[in-house]
Formats: C-alpha cells, sequence, structure tokens
C-alpha cells in the first residue's frame, strides 16, 4: 500500500507519517533511536529529515544522555540548530 502513496526517500515516508498526524494538525516528533558509535551525525540527519518533512522535533534521551556530559551536550546543540537553523525549509 505504502509505495502506492509515496517514495522510498526518507523525507517523503515522513511526510506520509506528518498526514497521518491530522495533516500535521498534531505535530509529529520522530524518537531519535538507540545509541551508537555516529550519533551526531544520525540525530542530524534524522533532525532535517523531520522538519524538511515538515515534523515538530526529536526525541534524543539515550543518544545524549549516554554520553559524556560535553559529547551529550554538544548532540542536543546540534539537533537544536537544526529547528533554528531559517535555510532548513519544508521540502
Amino acid at each position: 500500500m505504502y509505495r502506492h502513496l509515496t517514495t522510498d526517500h526518507p523525507i517523503d515516508l515522513t511526510r506520509y507519517q506528518v498526514v497521518n498526524c491530522y495533516m500535521g494538525r498534531m505535530g509529529l516528533i520522530n524518537s531519535g533511536g538507540d545509541s551508537g558509535e555516529d550519533d551526531l551525525r544520525q540525530a542530524v540527519k534524522t533532525a532535517v529529515i523531520n522538519k524538511r518533512a515538515g515534523g515538530m522535533g526529536l526525541i534524543s534521551g539515550r543518544k545524549a544522555f549516554q554520553k559524556p556530559m560535553k559529547d551529550g551536550v554538544a548532540l542536543l546543540n546540534a539537533i537544536q540548530d537544526v529547528y533554528l537553523e531559517k535555510e532548513i525549509t519544508v521540502a
């Protein structure tokens, strides 16, 4: 069913999730996922995809809080920077 309604592109798939949130009237907040080795890159990529698809935010628990304080704060600041950046807009 999904292949008829959207493409395999992550922004299109996330946009379909936004549509399922009462056409965006309920904000979509994606989960950041497990903590791993490349967390900063993955978190920023997920935040950009979410924002470009019309999502409202990113939950980042383990990715930030299972790291040393300095690394966790840098990760949270990078996610905030994505949502504050005016040049990253809805695709």
